[in-house]
């Protein structure tokens, strides 16, 4: 009798020891949306993705053959006895698509793909001269036009056989000199058709038969009828051999014309050659601006960075390029234009008139001037033309080849849309299709949501015979769209350059994608989707992760997010604590299960037995202090005026694309570490910033890695490396061996091994298999030589204390206060599992934003700098998020001001002061809905973020 099998019904993982999971032994349901979750550091990321994912994209790259595996990242084999169940897997991570500038919304998400198949095969071309739409030529408009031309002209008529294609084309040669043609143009040259050159079958060529060549004459009736059927005969032979084309070449000028039985403008003689989809594409020659390459802006010489502030005179550096160099040569110059145009260099930039102005920035034109220079010795006098100081940066910039000149002049630059496309990326004839008076680069530039309703209004405006072959195309983008405004990107523009997303924008896009896809069977693991969504957003993200699963996708989710852990089938919860204290299953079973469970942290705070207080006081505003910005107009800010009080917290909040990192990051924090630090860095614009003597530093705490090497550590960041070293050399056995601090540095030769230069592992390459990094066998890993290491401190050498956690380190160097404070400061912020000599490669962003802030409290403050945070609640649980308040809360204890962006209710309900910007994203916000301490926030009804927090603080009661 036969037995039916049940399917596989569960991914069963055995043996994990990947980083510090503990021997993990778990059976994880399939088909399930599945939420791993636990403190920061635990081990989530190190079974969800190192494990799980990294051994299904393993066994798929190693299926294929060695040609294919050599293109693709190989990841390393895990430290896992077994793995069962497993089907093909996608991770998508908080990473940024793609730093490249031609990488856009559209193009990444292939909408732009499909909206340039849509305007090339209903687009309508206009003239760009007339507004007219364009039509075909017919013979006899071609032939009145080329008649028309002025009396003597010789002219050339030729047929475009070859536009920019590869290949040899012999056939084509044969063919040409059986129908009796005698030249050809190939690229730009005339060749007698008896010697044409051997072409390179690999390189693009342009190929046009001379089908006649004639000289425009008007004489008596009979020869211009003549000329007239001559022209005619011509022509026609042209338009059959090249489809439609003809070039009129003159002679002397070289000038050519375009002509087309296609499309042709038939009042100014504006041409497009033929509407296929590349003519759109800004990464593609036919289509791209020739003055831009399809970027869409250029770096240029600003005025703004030149002359950054018109009320300083000319002597205390008014032109600030000059102003940086202390040379005499520029006082003197200024001197003598003063005197010539009537001005002093005590004078404000701002006291001059405009023609002056000009005159200085770009030049004096044919106007000589007197220039004296004197060099303490002699006197030099120079009558000519003045050169100007825009075009003096250029010229100097071209000219030299000194990498430091070129870094200094490149501080006054700025990118600037391109003067021929306006940044439209494309070429005036590409623009000048449409498709319901719109252009692709205009409905580019458009939101998402306000695409959305455009495309879905084409129905009522195309023909019957346009909807028909639009269908299929209309119905891809409108999913696409449909998909990224279930995932809250609503307020994207389908132009916006990928590498300005964060890292939790690029996650969603390509969640989006994924559901676009339809795949099913497939095991996603991603990495913290809630990453900077409002709480009004965060539904919708749910709904899609559900939504994906439903597909018969089994949906690994590494999560903090409330909402998303009471939402899941299953729960797994790992810890207990973090580090070599982390890395077991604590808990797993539903939501509820892991509630009741008194093991589990997450359960405790989902159960409310553990929470994050309300503050009992919140801090007064004093009125006399605060740093007021007026008239913000950066990105989609609506020219508004913000107060940030000073001395307190101040949590800046709003739907996602609402204006808060436009107006905290691009315009508050630029300005200020502009004026206070001298930053070159151009802020979005504003009219005026008050109230900036009443602070002294601005500090952006980024969650940018600490260091860009692997030789970057926590210790080496905050400074506790120079007080270990410096321990380690005045041990007595370092004394008498005469060893300095530079011995115990893995930077630099003496104390260092030698044959891993420091770094412990040696790197080989293995081609078609992932780089292999394996332990230096002279060091052992340890990354000094054996005489450094024979100095000890209580039985451990440097290499050992590296080795340890920052709490191990702490306990060790207990009696040493320089060293114990830096290691307790980062303790005190829930990292006291990181290893002291951890690889800042290997940091998380959350991470290496908490050792910059345990750097800053470990500093003595003056109380008068402001703190900015963007969302650094990322990636941390509950437990972590209150350790942080704490360190936040002591550094404005201090005196000092915090500001933080945040979607986080625990943050806000913590906040002193709250300004919730909005009321939606894109154009639609920029505005200020609400500003007050949170419980006044949450009377508001206008507020989304109101209307989250006066649940929050009601259940709270």
């Amino acid at each position: 009798m036969s037995q039916t099998l049940e399917p596989n019904q569960f991914l069963k993982v055995r043996g994990a020891n990947e980083h510090n999971l503990k021997n993990v032994d778990i059976d994880i349901p399939k088909n399930k949306l599945i939420v791993m979750t636990g403190v920061s550091g635990s081990g989530k990321s190190s079974l969800a993705f190192d494990t799980i994912y990294a051994e299904g994209q393993r066994r798929y790259v190693e299926s294929l053959s060695a040609y294919a595996r050599q293109f693709l990242q190989m990841m390393q084999k895990p430290d896992v006895e077994s793995i069962e169940g497993l089907s093909p897997a996608i991770s998508i991570e908080q990473k940024s698509t793609n730093k490249n500038p031609r990488s856009t919304v559209g193009t990444v998400t292939e909408i732009y793909d499909y909206m340039r198949l849509l305007w090339a095969r209903v687009g309508i071309p206009y003239s760009p001269a007339t507004g007219l739409p364009i039509e075909s030529q017919t013979v006899s408009q071609m032939v009145d036009k080329v008649f028309n031309k002025k009396d003597n002209t010789k002219i050339y008529l030729l047929a475009p056989i070859v536009r920019g294609r590869k290949g040899e084309y012999r056939k084509e040669f044969i063919e040409l000199r059986k129908k009796g043609f005698q030249r050809l143009r190939i690229n730009n040259e005339f060749y007698d058709i008896e010697d044409l050159p051997t072409l390179d079958r690999y390189k693009k060529h342009d190929i046009e038969v001379v089908v006649d060549r004639l000289v425009i004459k008007k004489s008596s009736e009979q020869e211009d009828k003549d000329l007239l059927q001559r022209l005619a005969d011509s022509i026609e032979i042209c338009l059959q051999l090249s489809e439609g084309l003809l070039y009129t070449l003159e002679a002397e000028s070289d000038k050519k014309e375009v002509y087309s039985s296609n499309f042709s403008c038939p009042e100014s003689g504006f041409t497009i050659d033929e509407i296929e989809p590349r003519i759109f594409s800004f990464n593609n020659p036919a289509g791209a601006c020739d003055k831009c390459d399809g970027l869409g802006n250029a770096v240029a010489f600003d005025l703004k960075l030149i002359v950054p502030d018109e009320n300083v005179t000319f002597r205390d550096g008014a032109i600030a390029p000059w102003a940086v160099n202390t040379s005499k040569l520029y006082i003197q110059t200024l001197q003598s234009l003063g005197k010539h145009y009537k001005f002093d260099i005590d004078d404000k930039f701002s006291d001059i008139s405009e023609d002056v102005k000009q005159k200085l920035l770009y030049g004096s034109g044919d106007e000589k001037i007197e220039i004296v220079y004197n060099d303490g010795t002699r006197v030099f006098r120079t009558n000519k033309a003045f050169e100007g100081i825009i075009p003096n940066l250029t010229r100097r910039l071209k000219e030299s080849e000194s990498k430091w000149v070129k870094e200094e002049l490149g501080r006054f630059q700025s990118d600037k849309d391109c003067e021929k496309c306006n940044g439209k990326r494309l070429k005036p004839e590409t623009l000048a299709i449409k498709i319901n008076k719109k252009d692709i680069a205009e409905v580019s530039k458009l939101t998402i949501e306000e695409a959305r309703n455009w495309f879905l209004s084409l129905n009522k405006v195309l023909n019957k015979q346009e909807l028909e072959i639009s269908k299929q195309v209309l119905k891809e983008i409108n999913d696409r769209l449909g998909f990224l405004t279930s995932v809250g990107l609503s307020y994207l523009s389908i132009s916006r350059n990928s590498g300005t997303l964060s890292g939790g924008e690029s996650q969603r896009i390509r969640l989006a994608s994924q559901i676009g896809s339809g795949l099913s069977g497939v095991l996603y693991v991603l990495d913290e989707p809630s990453i900077g969504l409002h709480q009004r957003d965060n539904e919708r993200l749910l709904s899609t992760l559900q939504k994906l699963r439903d597909l018969g996708n089994t949906v690994i989710v590494v999560e903090h997010d409330e909402e998303a852990i009471l939402i899941a089938d299953h729960v797994i919860d790992i810890g207990p604590t973090a580090g070599i204290n982390g890395g077991k299953i604590i808990a797993q079973g539903t939501p509820q299960e892991i509630k009741s469970n008194k093991d589990s942290i997450t359960g405790n705070y989902l159960a409310g037995l553990k929470s994050i207080p309300i503050p009992k006081k919140r801090r007064k505003i004093n009125p006399n202090k605060h740093i007021i910005i007026r008239g913000a107009s950066g990105n989609n800010l609506q020219n508004i005026d913000v107060e940030f009080p000073l001395g307190i917290l101040t949590c800046v909040t709003g739907v996602s694309g609402g204006g808060k990192s436009t107006l905290v990051i691009q315009t508050l924090q630029k300005s200020l570490s502009k004026i206070l630090n001298g930053n070159s860095a151009m802020p979005a614009p504003y009219k005026s910033i008050n109230g900036i003597s009443q602070i002294d530093k601005i500090i952006d705490i980024d969650q940018s890695p600490i260091g860009r090497t692997p030789r970057s550590n926590p210790a080496t960041y905050t400074g506790a490396f120079n007080h270990i070293r410096d321990w380690f050399a005045g041990l007595p056995e370092a004394k008498a061996r005469g060893y300095l601090p530079g011995r115990f540095s893995f930077n630099v030769k003496g104390g260092r091994c030698e044959a891993c230069q420091g770094d412990g592992v040696i790197k080989i390459e293995m081609h078609f298999l992932p780089d292999v990094y394996v332990q230096c066998d002279q060091c052992k890993g340890k990354r000094y030589n054996r005489e450094t290491l024979e100095v000890k401190w209580k039985e451990f050498s440097i290499s050992d204390v590296l080795d340890m956690t920052v709490s191990e380190g702490a306990e060790l160097f207990k009696a040493v206060p320089l060293i114990n404070e830096k290691l307790e400061t980062l303790e005190r912020v829930g990292l006291g599992y990181i290893k002291i000599g951890q690889r800042s490669t290997t940091l998380s962003g959350g991470e290496a934003q908490r050792i910059k802030l345990a750097k800053e409290l470990s500093r003595k403050g003056t109380g008068r700098t402001i703190y900015i945070l963007d969302e650094p609640t990322t990636g941390l649980h509950f437990h972590d998020i209150k350790k942080l308040l704490e360190v936040m809360q002591e550094l404005v204890d201090n005196g000092n001001t915090m500001i933080v962006i945040e979607h986080n209710l625990d943050v806000i309900k913590t906040a002193d002061h709250v300004i919730d910007l909005g009321p939606e994203g894109g154009d639609k916000g920029g505005y200020v809905v609400a500003k007050g301490t949170p419980e006044e926030v949450a009377k508001v009804k206008e507020s989304h973020t109101g209307t989250f927090l006066k649940k929050l603080l009601e259940n709270e009661k």
